[in-house]
């Protein structure tokens, strides 16, 4: 059965679907010609010729479908000399009449076994079921996953390329790496470090901090010299030696022989002359040994200012390379500190210089340079491993990543195993269902053939020669009737005398007898089988050009295929009737047991024409009553048609004036001035020239302004007639009193003439 159906962007439909959704058993369509009812025929006949509608089928099983429309005329009476004939089956073979009972009754539990378990699959619109579960299911886990990559994006989008773009894919990474990854689990924050050098810029090698291991050494070693600690003093068996022992003053002597020896032996303190025998006592106190001790102090003074210097200058020199795996302040400050100390030993060593005699001991600069290799020993060792990292980059950031992803599915540990739990039972169940279907359809499909087969023993197109003739016999047709063609399997008109009858029936006669042959096909099939196949038939207009009597039948045979559809008898499971005419509705939709609103078997539906585009309209009753109230119903709606207005009052005002009789449109008309006259005068047309004129049809289109002037007339042409309450009544809810009421005015409703009362259904009298 077909739930619903959506029109769009074919012939008078607009792109914007028009949809008759919750479709029922019965399902009945009104509108005018021209609006658009043969469409939906249509889309119903072959969807897949209009790729922009859609036919939803209940449970996804599509049936049959048979429409009657000038199509199936086309197709049936003018393409072909004769008609195909029409197979049902026989009542005399009993036995398979009842093995396809019983295997039809099969197939129907196959069917519904089918619709139930994609029901179950599915849902009702296709979104729902176990697959709209694990859809929700996934979406849920899209989102969750998602929720991670937005809180970690900032720091380790590094991790996350190719998956950055699309939810979809960062789940499905996320799914993929819980079995396979293996990765060591990192905290946030060790992951955000290694981040910042691994997916930062494409890092670059760095050159190593110098090396001052032997410019400390060297300095170190300064410090253990022996001649610091070295008392250095004369020749102590030189007669003047006691003298400058017992004083202590070796290094004033010292110091003094230097003026002596420039001051011709002239003593530069007293300034009395010497004997040669002081000169020679001084030059034997002061011998060799003491030379070479003054000029080891000598050179311990320079070589250790001369290392110092250098030892500052590298120090310097790393500073300003300002490597960024070296503490640079902390090796100021320890610069800072042997700067000092080194000024400190300089001075220490300019007094052992000075005061050769002296013990000097210099402040030791071990732990300070022990510090300061510490800070390069830790920067090189991280230089190292950066260079390792950038001889590597590509397998660290492999690693990392892995790393990455690994910390995202513990975060997600939780959710991913209830994502699992449940995945895994909704897969078991849409796999079982998905099976079940799957072997039931096989099913279906032998048990189909097994129909055919049966279906082929016991069919004839007989039987639909004797019904068709009987009905034409019946309902007056005497001069032509329905005879087996020489083929066999197909059907010829012919007249009484044998002739060939088929190109001179009257348009009422063809109409008629196209009917009966597709009323008799809804009971049999054009071939050998498929005469109990599930179908759905759709009337279009099936009372076009028949007169009244002839319409009663046909509404009359489709009532009772409706009966029988309601009793479940046949192989009918939905009908749907598209008609322009009132009476034709009223009879076929008449039930005694309808209330006010539709039954719940059946919808009712108005197509109409808004402009130049198709409008389909759903009712929770039926909207046509007579043919009266129809029109009014027009001049009701805000949306009126401008095309067809001017028509519409004018058979009003025929049939209400025309009726009630007595009545002088001249009169009328001369109560109006100028254009409004005009108006009034071609409303009134209808009236003095007789109906169903040559300009019956005649439409002429007119602005909104134009079809207020027209309203405003018709409005007071019920006015100044004194018919003002038929009028209030007829309009009902849309009634607007733009005017004080007038005490004189006669305005008893009860009064006031009626459709039913006065007009009545006109066009079943016509």
């Amino acid at each position: 059965m077909i739930e619903s159906i959506s029109v769009a962007n074919v012939a008078t439909y607009p792109a914007t679907p028009e949809s008759l959704t919750g479709l029922l058993e019965f399902n009945y369509l009104f509108g005018s010609n021209g609006t658009g009812k043969t469409t939906i025929s249509r889309v119903i006949a072959d969807e897949s010729k209009h790729p922009t509608c859609f036919v939803t089928w209940k449970g996804g099983t599509k049936l049959e479908t048979m429409v009657y429309n000038r199509d199936f005329i086309d197709r049936v009476f003018l393409q072909s000399a004769e008609l195909p004939g029409v197979f049902t089956l026989g009542e005399k073979q009993k036995d398979t009449l009842e093995k396809i009972a019983v295997a039809k009754k099969e197939h129907d539990d196959l069917t519904v076994k089918i619709e139930t378990l994609t029901h179950g699959l599915q849902g009702e619109d296709g979104q729902g079921g176990k697959n709209g579960e694990l859809r929700a299911l996934e979406t849920e886990l899209k989102n969750k996953c998602w929720e991670q990559k937005r809180k970690y994006d900032a720091k380790l989008q590094g991790a996350f390329g190719g998956f950055r773009g699309s939810a979809d894919k960062f789940k499905a990474k996320v799914i993929q790496e819980i079995d396979s990854n293996k990765s060591s689990l990192l905290t946030l924050a060790e992951l955000e470090k290694k981040a910042e050098s691994v997916f930062g810029e494409t890092p670059i090698n760095e050159h190593p901090v110098a090396d001052i291991d032997t410019d400390i050494a060297r300095i170190i070693a300064h410090e253990k010299n022996p001649i610091l600690k070295k008392r250095i003093i004369g020749k102590e068996d030189v007669d003047i030696a006691a003298m400058i022992k017992k004083l202590g003053n070796s290094d004033w002597v010292r110091e003094g022989r230097s003026f002596y020896e420039v001051n011709d032996g002239t003593c530069p303190f007293c300034q009395q002359s010497t004997t040669e025998t002081l000169a020679k006592s001084l030059n034997e106190y002061f011998d060799e040994t003491f030379v070479k001790d003054s000029k080891s102090i000598d050179e311990l003074v320079a070589n250790y200012a001369t290392d110092a210097d250098r030892l500052q200058q590298q120090l310097a020199s790393i500073i300003a390379s300002q490597s960024k795996f070296l503490d640079v302040e902390k090796l100021k400050s320890e610069k800072e500190l042997l700067t000092a100390k080194i000024t400190l030993n300089n001075q220490r060593l300019a007094t052992k210089k000075k005061e050769a005699s002296q013990v000097v001991e210099l402040e030791s600069l071990s732990n300070i340079l022990a510090a300061i290799k510490s800070l390069i020993v830790s920067a090189n060792e991280k230089i190292d491993t950066h260079n390792q990292l950038v001889a590597h980059i590509e397998k660290a950031r492999e690693e990392l990543t892995d790393q990455v992803w690994r910390f995202v599915i513990e975060e997600l540990k939780t959710e991913l195993s209830s994502y699992k739990t449940e995945k895994n039972a909704l897969d078991k169940a849409i796999a079982s269902m998905t099976k079940q279907i799957a072997e039931a359809t096989a099913d279906k499909v032998k048990k189909h053939a097994e129909i055919r087969a049966l279906e082929k023993q016991t069919t004839s197109v007989q039987p639909t020669i004797d019904a068709i003739n009987a009905l034409l016999a019946a309902f007056g047709f005497q001069s032509f009737k329905l005879a087996k063609a020489a083929s066999g399997n197909s059907y010829k008109l012919i007249r009484t005398d044998g002739s060939d009858a088929k190109m001179t029936l009257s348009e009422g006669e063809k109409t008629f007898v196209t009917f009966l042959y597709f009323y008799n096909l809804l009971k049999g099939s054009e071939s050998d089988s498929g005469m109990t196949t599930n179908r759905i038939v759709v009337f279009d207009d099936p009372v076009s050009s028949l007169d009244s009597e002839i319409l009663f039948i046909v509404s009359s045979l489709i009532k009772g295929l409706v009966d029988d559809v309601r009793s479940k008898i046949g192989h009918i499971k939905q009908v749907f009737v598209l008609t322009h005419n009132v009476y034709f509705h009223k009879e076929v939709t008449f039930n005694t047991k309808r209330q006010k609103k539709a039954m719940n078997e059946e919808t009712f539906w108005v197509v109409r024409k808004s402009g130049q585009c198709s409008k389909i309209e759903k009712h929770n009753s039926n909207p046509i009553k007579t043919s009266y109230d129809l029109l009014w119903s027009e001049v009701r709606r805000e949306d009126r048609s401008n095309l067809t207005i001017q028509n519409t009052l004018r058979r009003i005002l025929e049939n209400y004036f025309k009726i009630l009789g007595g009545v002088d449109s001249d009169r009328i008309c001369e109560l109006f001035f100028g254009k409004e006259k005009l108006i009034c005068k071609s409303l009134f047309s209808w009236i003095n020239d007789g109906s169903h004129f040559a300009h019956d049809d005649l439409y002429i289109s007119i602005d909104d302004s134009m079809v207020e002037v027209y309203l405003k007339v018709f409005r007071e042409i019920f006015k100044k007639s004194d018919h003002f309450a038929h009028y209030k009544m007829m309009m009902g809810n849309a009634f607007v009193d733009d005017e004080p009421d007038n005490p004189n005015e006669q305005d008893d409703v009860e009064n006031a003439l009626t459709p039913e009362s006065t007009v009545g259904d006109l066009t079943a009298k016509k």
